[in-house]
């Protein structure tokens, strides 16, 4: 077809339009924005500074979405929602680019307006060329006042690129002084850290190539770059999990250690796997076996996966773990590793501080409860159990625990003093409780309770 005088041939660098691809899946698909980033990549095979570009892009606009559109409907007077989805990512992005990266004013606008041209039409680069200009007047830090105005709440959520309603949560957790700090490290992305499967690997195997130990845990690497090109991940000697999750499962061992709790070991809610592998190598050398409940059939799979490479006795059920097909007060010790809001891993999945809401937390509470009553249950008088969540929301956390000395038959023994080599681990309001941070331990904010059920 012949070219109209008044059209423009637009060429968007290649960096923005798999960032672009990639954010359009998530907004319009629901998909994980890490994994959506993953398969442009393998698909264009891009890599070095194009590659790490892109990534920021997707990271960074995925991560401050909720602000973006704040932003984006004060700078434009539209409601982001009724945008076309392409317009909208392709506005976050130049929002992300003018306020969060290096990128120059000039660069980030009229890249912009070429990728909206390629991917949507020229019928909407001026909308996008004017409200990006627009965007551009302030900084992030003046957005949010002008925004945000007397609430000093939501001036920090749109500051630290969080819904207000997890600033509140954290808050709640860390204080006033504290709470920025918490939420502002949830925007670095962490480094890998690997685990060593006790009895198949040693810690020296994964320190080479930049690898460091972690700070606390015992079996810990923190390594940059693919974990799979590690021959020790491939062949299951080795796995990826965060230190906090190591850390629980420490302290967990050990209170096993101070009240002879061994024998018969039971991971509550087991998949994907990683805790499981890393309870089933630390059974085997304590003459412990270790049972592994996991609801659905193709997380059990990777709890199989998991546990295959590990000597010792151990099984997988498929099954429901608030009445699972095993008998009550079966077991020493048991892991209750609960389905979660996941507010404690942040940092982690971009896009998931912007899906989870309040009522979501409340739904997930009276599973919480469920579960917790279920493993108290099937706990020996004297043995003892791990509660554990990868959030930092008091609902599920401090206040679970209220409810199980409230109504069940468990004593709450001192988590904090199983782990005393990391400093600060104390949950707010409860000092019984290890509650962990990525400000102060480079760790998902990862909760623990120990509970111990009484002798009858």
């Amino acid at each position: 077809m012949t070219q109209r005088p008044h059209q423009k041939r637009r060429k968007a660098d290649p960096a923005r339009r798999l960032a672009y691809t990639a954010l359009l899946a998530v907004e319009t698909r629901g998909a994980y924005a890490n994994l959506a980033l993953a398969d442009q990549l393998r698909a264009t095979n891009m890599t070095g500074r194009d590659a790490a570009f892109a990534t920021e892009l997707v990271d960074g606009t995925s991560r401050g979405s909720g602000t973006w559109d704040r932003i984006i409907a004060s700078a434009s007077g539209r409601d982001p929602a009724k945008l076309q989805p392409g317009v909208r990512v392709i506005l976050r992005m130049a929002a992300h680019q003018i306020l969060a990266m290096r990128v120059p004013t000039r660069a980030a606008v009229a890249s912009s307006v070429d990728l909206a041209g390629q991917v949507v039409g020229e019928r909407v680069t001026g909308l996008v060329n004017a409200v990006s200009r627009r965007i551009s007047t302030h900084s992030l830090e003046e957005w949010a006042k002008e925004i945000g105005g007397n609430d000093s709440l939501d001036v920090m959520a749109l500051r630290a690129l969080h819904p207000t309603w997890i600033v509140k949560a954290f808050q709640d957790r860390l204080g006033s002084d504290e709470v920025e700090a918490g939420l502002l490290a949830d925007n670095e992305a962490p480094v890998p850290t690997l685990v060593i499967r006790p009895g198949l690997a040693d810690r020296q195997e994964l320190l080479g190539d930049g690898g460091t130990a972690t700070a606390y845990s015992p079996w810990g690497v923190r390594r940059p770059g693919n974990p799979a090109d590690l021959d020790a991940i491939r062949q299951g000697r080795a796995g990826v999990q965060d230190e906090g999750s190591q850390l629980v499962v420490l302290a967990l061992l050990r209170a096993a250690q101070a009240h002879g709790a061994f024998g018969q070991w039971l991971d509550l809610c087991a998949g994907p796997g990683g805790k499981s592998a890393l309870l089933a190598g630390l059974a085997a050398q304590h003459d412990s076996s270790l049972t592994a409940i996991e609801l659905h059939q193709h997380r059990a799979e990777l709890v199989q996966q998991a546990l295959a490479p590990i000597p010792g006795i151990h099984r997988v059920v498929t099954a429901d773990a608030t009445n699972p097909p095993v008998p009550s007060q079966s077991f020493d010790l048991v892991l209750a590793d609960v389905p979660c809001s996941g507010l404690g891993s942040l940092r982690r999945r971009a896009e998931s501080r912007w899906r989870r809401t309040p009522s979501d937390v409340k739904e997930l509470t009276v599973l919480q409860r469920r579960l917790l009553t279920s493993a108290v249950n099937l706990t020996k008088p004297g043995g003892v159990i791990g509660y554990v969540t990868c959030s930092p929301h008091r609902a599920e956390t401090v206040d679970i625990m209220d409810f199980a000395q409230r109504n069940l038959p468990v004593d709450l023994l001192d988590a904090p003093a199983m782990i005393p080599e990391v400093p600060n681990t104390a949950a707010r309001g409860n000092a019984r409780m290890i509650q962990l941070w990525p400000h102060r331990h480079g760790t998902d904010a990862m909760f623990c309770a120990l509970l111990r059920i009484r002798d009858k």
